[in-house]
């Protein structure tokens, strides 16, 4: 492969995913999009139905990735979000949606008229009077026969689809437990000399079960997925468009228009009640805004000219004109929902040992249905006789005629025995288990502005035993102020000439202490002098050339540290001022020009008023609490003992630089980190903490390389992240420890291993009913996230 090939641009496409039924589909589904050529990596997800591919634009298109799984049995095509949408797809959209819920309540009422017609079959073998018309064997031969080229016709076809093209799914296995059953029981009633019996009645009730536990199964997804469909569902589809900006009262000047149609600049008008449709910014009216859709937050926030709103939030007071800033995909709304659906497509390493299982499950469990009947024909019938007559009882276990030679008992039981191993496997409980519990997971979260970036995250919050702050604007405020002027006693400048200077210099940089510097010498009306040639050291401090009264000086802003690499010499009674300032908590700056110290500036930042609360409940949950901070040592402490924190947990004069660094530091100590950082220089310490965490108030970069986002910018909404991340990781065990249980347990049943001892022989309706229980518990259980993260129980 040329470097220009291995250089070329990486995509990421999503795709709906078609006609995937179980682990083993979607296990195929990636396979076949991994073997492509340009296709980076693939992650598949079932409860969603949807595949997220990376690949390189230059040797394959998205059209071509969807044909090749439409070719192989999984008809695909792109994502395509309705805000993307013309007014005519999104009608077709609406449509398939009413199609496919039609069709679910068509397939519960199936299923439930299969198995009630299934059951009259059994009442005359429980000891009731037969129902005339409804107890015959033609009756039951007609029933099953339109039974499977009706309702069962889809999933034979499917099945036999799946296994021609090397990736047989559960439809694979159900389909050969019908088969088999009509088939043998076809034999049985046209060749009556053989004596056995007919179960017309156990095709049609296994069937009856299938439909009806997919169409619970789907049911219970679709309320998994309510969440994202809820965030879909925020932004309006049509809009108020404002012709004329001069009569923003005149109803003439208003269009309504497409949600798609609307571009950066637009005038929109939105009235009470109506949600804001793009990010904008308010131009006209005053209004109260619910936000809680984005960011949790219960209490409506007041609007005015000049401020901002969100897509997907409610209008709740008054009229308003504002201007589009961001459409479509651009927006907070839309990049919150990109997020989330990453998230759901992304796996916890500990899905990965299912998804092994999943590849290869469907062969597996055929090759134990062959070695079943094979026992049991040849081996189990002779070494107990007294089985055998098990399989003519009542048909889950039939009593035998007496003319019936052995062999033909053998066949027949070993047949009932290969159906049970057939239709008791599931592989869609081990598909379900890791992304129905993300999807509720990461749903909730979202509900709660608690954006969590995958199952992978999860996993990983679950191993966390130390999370690191970043102090400033993250346990602080973000917002210092200069709290103390203090001047060397021979320097011959006062406090107000000491802040001049260096205001005039910190022009040069942003950072907030020198924001604090500058406002402070603003509030008491000084004029800053000009200044050039600054130069800026990160975590260090700045220099600058000043221009005074009567000439130019350098003057230099920064730590003790700095201005010692600059050889400026620091005496004993600077230093005790710099220990006294450190001591109570405040940052210190030292200030110097012309080689000399002038004076010291002491800047204190408010703790958020959760952060000692928040730190508490961390430690309860069993997580060390440290701070990172460039403050001296003593500052650092004393912030620490504020916050209820030991010395020993201050990591302190930590330059940006220094960060990623100190963090991996930690890991080399065996301790699994998290940090919380909000600021363009957190971001390398976030990418190499195992578990980034950031305040959605901070930098773009830093949200982008968090791997969990607090929306509402609340510390306390990190102990929710966290619970809700562990509460949602212990899902993914329960249903992972409950798929393999179950299919652990079942199949060896469903194989006759209790038989010789206990007499026990699974009905092959039985089987399949505890089949698709199996896979609604593993949703269900997920569900239970809600109840257990409701708004009555929240503290």
């Amino acid at each position: 492969m040329s470097n220009t090939t291995l250089d070329a641009p990486l995509a990421t496409i999503a795709l709906d995913v078609g006609g995937m039924k179980c682990a083993g589909c979607a296990n195929a589904v990636e396979r076949q999009l991994t073997q492509l050529p340009g296709v980076v990596s693939a992650s598949v997800n079932l409860t969603m139905e949807m595949a997220s591919v990376e690949y390189r634009s230059q040797e394959i298109s998205p059209a071509q990735l969807a044909q090749k799984l439409t070719d192989s049995g999984f008809p695909s095509q792109p994502h395509v979000e309705e805000t993307e949408l013309s007014e005519a797809d999104l009608e077709a959209t609406d449509d398939r949606h009413r199609e496919a819920l039609r069709e679910q309540w068509q397939q519960l009422i199936v299923a439930g008229v299969l198995i009630v017609l299934s059951l009259i079959g059994h009442l005359e073998m429980l000891g009731f009077p037969p129902i005339p018309g409804l107890s015959n064997i033609a009756f039951h031969y007609a029933l099953a026969t339109l039974a499977l080229l009706f309702p069962g016709r889809p999933i034979v076809v499917d099945g036999w689809r799946g296994l021609r093209h090397n990736a047989p799914n559960m439809n694979t296995l159900v389909g050969l437990g019908i088969l088999t059953a009509y088939s043998a029981s076809s034999v049985a009633l046209w060749f009556p000399q053989i004596g056995w019996e007919c179960f017309f009645e156990e095709p049609v009730m296994l069937l009856g079960f299938i439909l009806l536990g997919r169409a619970l199964e789907k049911q219970a997804r679709n309320r998994a997925s309510a969440a994202l469909k809820s965030l879909l569902g925020l932004q309006p589809k049509t809009v108020r468009w404002v012709a004329n900006r001069q009569d923003l009262a005149a109803e003439t000047s208003l269009t309504e228009v497409p949600i798609a149609r609307v571009r950066v600049g637009d005038w929109l008008q939105v009235r009470p009640g109506e949600k804001i449709p793009t990010d904008a910014e308010v131009v006209s009216g005053e209004t109260t805004i619910d936000e809680s859709m984005l960011t949790g937050e219960p209490m409506p926030v007041a609007k005015k000219p000049g401020d901002r709103v969100e897509a997907g939030t409610l209008n709740q007071s008054g009229a308003i004109v504002i201007q589009t800033q961001r459409t479509g995909k651009d927006t907070t709304l839309a990049q919150i929902v990109e997020l989330v659906r990453d998230a759901q497509t992304r796996k916890a390493p500990v899905q990965l040992l299912a998804d092994t299982v999943a590849g290869y499950f469907t062969y597996g469990i055929m090759a134990i249905a062959s070695c079943t009947f094979l026992f049991w024909y040849f081996i189990g019938s002779s070494l107990w006789p007294e089985v055998v007559t098990l399989a003519r009882e009542f048909p889950a276990m039939g009593h035998a005629h007496m003319g019936m030679h052995h062999s033909s008992s053998a066949l027949l039981l070993a047949l009932k025995l290969t159906i049970d191993v057939l239709v008791i496997a599931c592989p869609c409980a081990l598909g379900l288990a890791t992304p129905t519990a993300i999807l509720v997971g990461t749903g909730i979260g979202a509900q709660r502005g608690l954006l969590i970036r995958g199952g992978d995250v999860l996993e990983k919050v679950h191993q966390l035993d130390t999370l690191v702050f970043d102090k400033t604007g993250t346990l602080t405020m973000g917002q210092p102020s200069i709290t103390e002027v203090w001047t060397v006693a021979d320097a011959d400048v006062d406090r107000d000439r000491l802040l001049c200077l260096a205001a005039s210099a910190e022009r040069g940089t942003h950072h907030p202490l020198a924001t604090a510097i500058i406002r402070e010498a603003g509030d008491l009306g000084l004029s800053l002098f000009d200044a050039e040639e600054f130069r800026t050291v990160a975590g260090s401090g700045i220099s600058a050339r000043v221009k005074t009264e009567t000439d130019w000086v350098e003057v230099l802003v920064g730590n003790r540290d700095w201005l010692e690499r600059c050889n400026i010499a620091i005496d004993a009674e600077v230093r005790q001022q710099e220990e006294r300032l450190a001591n109570e908590g405040k940052t210190v700056a030292y200030v110097a020009a012309s080689g000399k110290v002038l004076g010291l500036l002491g800047a204190s930042d408010r703790l958020r008023p959760d952060a000692k609360e928040t730190i508490k409940q961390l430690q309860k949950m069993g997580l060390q609490v440290k701070i990172l901070t460039g403050d001296r040592p003593e500052a650092a402490q004393a912030i620490a003992a504020s916050l209820g924190l030991p010395p020993e947990s201050a990591l302190a004069e930590v330059r940006p630089d220094e960060k990623a660094r100190t963090i991996a530091a930690l890991q080399e100590q065996g301790q699994n980190v998290g940090i919380v950082g909000d600021g363009i220089n957190d971001a390398p310490a976030l990418a190499q903490a195992d578990v980034g965490i950031s305040l959605h108030a901070g930098t773009d970069v830093a949200v982008e390389t968090a791997q969990i986002v607090l929306m509402r910018d609340r510390l306390t909404d990190l102990v929710a992240a966290i619970r809700l991340s562990r509460a949602t990781f212990n899902k993914i065990r329960q249903n992972l420890f409950w798929a393999f249980g179950y299919n652990a347990i079942g199949i060896p049943i469903a194989a006759g291993v209790l038989l010789p001892k206990f007499g026990i022989l699974l009905h092959p309706a039985a089987a399949a009913a505890m089949m698709a229980f199996s896979s609604l518990s593993v949703v269900t259980n997920s569900l239970l996230l809600r109840s257990q993260f409701s708004p009555s129980r929240e503290e």
